[in-house]
């Protein structure tokens, strides 16, 4: 970006705190204590796309035209995910989690982060091979409402299923992932049967509390998009809707470590990040 170089990188840095406090000031929105790179890269390509020359420039047409804003909150909006992403996830998840729901007459999910739905999908279909989505209720919340309602159509591009197919098999799948879908044109929709257990709402990490007390929290790879202060803040929330016993799950690059919140888990798999919650917390 040419109005940017490593002269003027402190001008950089001060114009995108200004655009993120007054996101906050005018919106509620609150990345001020997201990743500064995901923030960086994220401002900069919405800058080259917009024609824009400074980051001032795109904060005054951020805070004066909410269109504009809703555009650039997408920008914003971590949104990359994909069916059974990661399968050793799902593997570890059947060996270690599975067995302890069985134990349950009911239980409660809540996936925090859910973006535009495949991961919830992909456990909900893990659950119902299971013999479990009966016994749940499960959550799905974010902050993007725009990505909200993609999750609660379940309609996805048939382009995507090869790669979520064989994610599928991976991650352990005990049939076929088309059994859960059905094809129309170039997309697919996914069966409501999985939906029926789930509700969807808009819940953000950063500025809400506690949004259910529940058994089992997914939140991976959302963590990774923030800084130090914001995960502890965040992993604080999570711990406090978890019962004890309860089950947290994280993305392979994320961690309890060196958290305010370590000492409240043990961990049953390090590699996956799939924690417990003590009982004595």
């Amino acid at each position: 970006m040419s109005a940017y170089n490593d002269s003027n990188a402190d001008l950089l840095t001060i114009e995108l705190n200004l655009l993120l406090e007054g996101i906050f000031q005018k919106y509620g929105y609150d990345f001020r204590n997201y990743s500064k790179a995901h923030i960086r890269r994220r401002v900069l390509n919405r800058l080259g796309l917009s024609r824009l020359e400074t980051v001032s420039e795109l904060q005054s047409k951020v805070l004066r035209d909410p269109d504009f804003f809703r555009d650039f909150l997408e920008d914003l909006s971590i949104n990359v995910t994909e069916m059974f992403r990661d399968p050793e996830f799902y593997r570890s998840f059947r060996e270690n989690i599975i067995p302890k729901l069985k134990t349950y007459t009911y239980f409660k999910v809540w996936h925090a982060g859910c973006a535009t739905g495949e991961e919830v999908y992909s456990l909900a279909i893990l659950l119902q091979e299971e013999g479990l989505l009966d016994r749940c209720q499960f959550y799905a919340t974010d902050f993007n409402r725009k990505v909200l309602e993609i999750a609660k159509e379940g309609v996805y591009q048939k382009t995507d299923m090869e790669l979520y197919e064989r994610n599928y098999r991976l991650s352990g799948g005990k049939g076929k992932l088309s059994d859960y879908y059905n094809s129309m044109y170039g997309s697919v929709m996914l069966n409501k049967e999985l939906s029926s257990r789930i509700v969807f709402a808009d819940h953000n990490l950063v500025t809400d509390g506690v949004f259910a007390e529940v058994n089992l929290v997914m939140c991976r790879n959302v963590l990774i998009y923030f800084d130090k202060i914001l995960q502890d803040k965040v992993l604080n929330l999570l711990s406090e809707s978890l019962v004890p016993s309860g089950y947290l799950c994280l993305g392979t690059k994320e961690s309890l470590k060196f958290s305010k919140v370590e000492n409240q888990f043990s961990t049953l798999d390090d590699k996956q990040k799939i924690f417990k919650k003590k009982l004595d917390v």
